[in-house]
């Protein structure tokens, strides 16, 4: 596990916690997110929460950078609703941004200590999506 800290998009934060209270309103939408892309561009979304497993904000993010000619983020971090913070990517989202962006770099920790770390360190001895292609 690398233990090398990147340095902290506050930018970044900060639009992913402004989406987070203006636009996520009741039981749909509890997450916001917000990554940059290579060019320096933001793109945000929120989760679709449903009983059967809706997407997470970061999995809607990576559709929405996409519908947006964007298809190579730097820096990822998701928000919760109601002053919950940062919040990490859960199991599945790690894997998925693995396998998308193996070189994303993701912010995660409590207000006053955030950090920000590679994808790799988040998810160590993973399965690489890509080797069934070989």
């Amino acid at each position: 596990m690398t233990t090398q800290n990147h340095h902290v998009d506050h930018e970044l934060v900060q639009a992913a916690a402004h989406i987070a209270r203006t636009r996520c309103r009741g039981d749909n939408h509890t997450m916001a997110a917000a990554a940059r892309a290579r060019d320096g561009r933001i793109v945000t979304a929120v989760n679709a929460y449903h009983f059967t497993g809706g997407p997470c904000a970061e999995l809607v993010l990576i559709g929405a950078a996409a519908a947006q000619g964007v298809y190579e983020l730097r820096t990822i971090v998701a928000v919760g609703d109601r002053e919950r913070g940062v919040v990490p990517p859960c199991g599945r989202c790690r894997q998925v941004l693995l396998d998308y962006f193996p070189a994303l770099k993701v912010i995660v920790g409590a207000a006053g200590h955030l950090r920000t770390v590679p994808i790799t360190d988040l998810l160590p001895e993973t399965y690489v999506w890509a080797d069934h292609q070989l």
